[in-house]
């Protein structure tokens, strides 16, 4: 075991948890916990966006799919993910930060009703559980390979969990703000540090062999079969992520934390883009890792491929180098964690709880304590889920796929009809939940491996849910309920 490598990842992680308790002093009320006071600057918000979509997944899984599969694997992430914050950022950030909201959520309250701001608030929140599980795993997955296992991935998982609570608890935005802007700064020079050490190795020597080798060995191929079955797994994979990640609440709380709506706007543009070209570092490095030890990596792929980069780091690369990896990948997992950990708790004590108290009982300091009482117990069910997908083997990138295929279902057609289409209304907006949902759970019952993907089927079923809904009153000769206006 390297104990200097550990001492300084303790460090870390100590340092972390200090800021995240400084944060802790700025939170006066609800609006500073989730939005940070609507005040952040653009290379805040570019922090933000960037390093908390810069997760395990990143430096884990899609190098690990890259392996495993090809280009056209990751066609999810980080080819939709980063789809997704540029759609944000271009088509929905200016309406709903002028709107001046506290969550996703009351989006759906004010343009619809109550019932569908709470079913797809619980979506929301639910879509959360697996990627903020994929982080967790990642973080025990460092820590095991980090004390050459010692320290069971399970531990990881407690010990990762509970660091990450304890600052994002107290501080929330703030916290998030504070530490996402250190971790991100962590994460580029870091990588890009490693990046060069690794080029400078003689079985590498640069970047020119490495994807030469690779586009020998055929793992450039992206588009799909010519065939009906390829093609609609390759379009779902994409819309997944790429539609499905745009109605959520970090995405949203990122831009509406900023302090004008240009800065909503681009500053989660400029971090979509950034986030896209940047996870190219992690794959470079991962696939570098087969050229200089073959036999390791592919011992490594037969096992988990998820293991390939931070063994290689810790094997091959000297010490200070493993401290300024670890420190950047620590990092990376974090970032995330936090801004994904409070994202979901937000959603559920705004949308949800507080829906079922009297609200002139429930003053700011309550409903402050509430959310924290909901990203303690939020935190817990994390925990659960990630020992569970532990046991199960499912990988990283599988939960991080998994994630957004209830939001692709049922929130994002009322989301861009209650943006974009005035006719739309709560009679559209409900059957657009009811059907996206409905067909989506059954399918993922009864037919999880069909042509048509079951989320992709759950999206097409919402959108027509929404248009009937919405225009059956013409249609029918009734007169139309109107929703609330955005």
């Amino acid at each position: 075991m390297n104990h200097t490598l550990l001492g300084f990842v303790i460090l870390y992680l100590v340092i972390s948890i200090g800021i995240g308790m400084y944060a802790a002093t700025k939170v006066k009320n609800t609006q500073d916990y989730v939005a940070a006071g609507r005040s952040l600057p653009m290379i805040m918000v570019i922090a933000m966006v960037f390093a908390t979509w810069f997760g395990a997944e990143t430096v884990l899984g899609i190098p690990a799919t890259f392996l495993d599969e090809n280009l056209g694997g990751t066609i999810s992430d980080p080819f939709g993910a980063s789809l997704a914050l540029i759609l944000f950022g271009l088509f929905f950030a200016r309406a709903l930060y002028r709107m001046n909201l506290l969550t996703l959520g009351d989006f759906f309250r004010q343009r619809y009703n109550r019932p569908v701001e709470i079913v797809i608030s619980l979506a929301i929140a639910f879509s959360y559980l697996g990627w903020v599980s994929a982080q967790v795993t990642a973080l025990g997955l460092v820590f095991n390979v980090l004390s050459d296992g010692a320290i069971t991935q399970a531990e990881g998982i407690l010990i990762g969990a509970a660091v990450v609570l304890l600052y994002t608890l107290y501080g929330g935005m703030w916290s998030v703000a504070l530490t996402t802007f250190v971790q991100m700064t962590v994460i580029v020079l870091g990588l890009l540090w490693i990046a060069k050490l690794v080029a400078d190795m003689p079985e590498v020597n640069g970047i020119a062999p490495v994807v030469n080798h690779a586009a020998a060995a055929g793992k450039f191929q992206f588009w799909p079969e010519a065939n009906w079955a390829a093609i609609v797994t390759f379009i779902a994979g994409l819309l997944t992520m790429g539609f499905g990640s745009v109605p959520q609440q970090d995405v949203f709380q990122r831009a509406n934390s900023s302090k004008n709506v240009t800065v909503a706007v681009w500053g989660t543009v400029i971090g979509g883009v950034a986030y896209f070209f940047f996870a190219a570092v992690p794959i470079y490095l991962t696939y570098a890792a087969t050229l200089v030890d073959p036999v390791m990596t592919g011992e490594l792929l037969a096992q988990d491929a998820q293991l390939v980069l931070p063994t290689f780091v810790k094997t091959h690369l000297p010490d200070y180098a493993q401290i300024i990896f670890y420190g950047a990948l620590l990092s990376v997992i974090m970032s995330t964690a936090s801004g994904t950990l409070l994202a979901p708790s937000v959603t559920l004590s705004e949308n949800v709880i507080k829906e079922f108290m009297p609200h002139h009982r429930m003053s700011q300091k309550k409903l402050l304590w509430v959310t924290r009482i909901v990203v303690f117990l939020f935190t817990l069910l994390v925990v659960a889920y990630s020992l569970w997908a532990l046991e199960a083997e499912t990988s990283i990138h599988q939960m991080v796929e998994n994630a957004y295929k209830i939001t692709l279902a049922c929130a994002f057609v009322p989301l861009v009809a209650g943006v974009y289409w005035r006719r739309a209304n709560n009679t559209g907006a409900a059957l657009a939940v009811l059907l996206g949902l409905g067909l989506w759970i059954a399918m993922e019952i009864k037919a999880p491996d069909a042509v048509l993907p079951p989320q992709f089927a759950g999206f097409l079923a919402s959108a027509a849910g929404m248009i009937v809904g919405s225009l059956a009153p013409q249609l029918f000769g009734g007169r139309p309920r109107r929703a609330g206006h955005a």
